[in-house]
């Protein structure tokens, strides 16, 4: 493993690019200790290397961007464990570090939404936006019943007041992907972001306003319409 480990740190620093490392930077993307290298690239040097446990956490350990965020895609989930999460969790310094473990694993191990709920009261901007982002993609993409994911809502509002951007715009995420999962939701999701809009605090106001354009847009409600039926 560590010999394959040292292949493909040397392969990252081979696709090094300070251009693309500058428009990460642009995005809002925290640039420190990466090489510049988009995650589709990512994901095909994944699919070289399959699924490997061990490996993963070592391509952590590394402290690259690029290689941390590789890791998320190799890691399995099934031998990934809460405890792990927690190591990762700390050294979260970007955005998009934070939603790539989220989306690409961390909603899928045992315990995720616990883990979530734990962390959407946390101090700490990316492990709040994290614990907001899992309830995001657990809302959209788990088998949790609708009153798993109703009670999601409570969450929503009490981090709606959290003025920090990557806060909010997590915060944001998880209403409206709650009131895309099906008619009943949206019609929930819809309600508490006209609650929100009633609050004194701007990033509430943001939040609710942003989510009912798509949570009340015809390209949804056809949607979740043709779903139905």
């Amino acid at each position: 493993m560590m010999a394959n480990l040292a292949d493909i740190l040397a392969s990252l620093h081979k696709l090094e690019s300070p251009k693309d490392r500058a428009g990460m930077a642009r995005f809002g993307i925290n640039v420190e200790n990466a090489l510049g290298i988009s995650v589709n690239t990512l994901r095909r040097i994944a699919g070289t290397i399959g699924h490997d446990h061990d490996l993963a956490l070592a391509l952590w350990e590394s402290g690259i961007h690029e290689a941390r965020v590789l890791a998320s895609i190799v890691a399995e989930p099934t031998r990934f464990k809460g405890q792990h999460a927690r190591r990762w969790v700390r050294d979260f310094n970007s955005w998009d570090l934070c939603d790539q473990c989220c989306q690409n694993l961390f909603w899928q191990i045992d315990g995720a939404r616990d883990l979530a709920l734990t962390w959407v009261t946390s101090p700490g901007e990316f492990t709040k936006r994290a614990g907001y982002t899992i309830l995001a993609v657990l809302a959209f993409k788990d088998t949790l019943s609708d009153t798993d994911v109703t009670a999601f809502l409570a969450v929503v509002e009490g981090g709606a007041g959290d003025e920090r951007n990557f806060v909010k715009k997590a915060v944001n995420w998880a209403l409206r992907q709650i009131g895309k999962r099906n008619q009943y939701l949206n019609r929930q999701a819809i309600a508490c972001a006209e609650r929100l809009l009633t609050r004194g605090e701007k990033s509430a106001r943001w939040i609710a306003r942003d989510a009912l354009r798509e949570l009340t847009s015809d390209k949804i409600q056809e949607r979740l319409r043709a779903r139905a039926d």
